[in-house]
């Protein structure tokens, strides 16, 4: 039986793809903007129902206050 090294194969770094990265960074803006809404944060409704319709209603306002800032 072949023995085995304590530290195994060597790994390489941890490198994400840019266009991952940039994905990654868009989507982890969102939810921080959504959470600035206190209903959202706080999951105010009860019903999941009501919930996703907040966020749809709170993602539409984002997006359109995004055009706000490159203006």
């Amino acid at each position: 039986m072949g023995q085995h090294s304590a530290q195994g194969q060597p790994q390489g770094p941890d490198v994400l793809q840019p266009f991952l990265y940039k994905a990654r960074n868009l989507v982890e803006r969102f939810f921080n903007k959504a959470k600035q809404f206190r209903r959202i944060a706080t999951r105010y409704d009860k019903l999941a129902e009501n919930y996703l319709a907040a966020l749809k209603l709170v993602s539409t306002r984002i997006w359109l206050r995004g055009d706000e800032s490159t203006s």
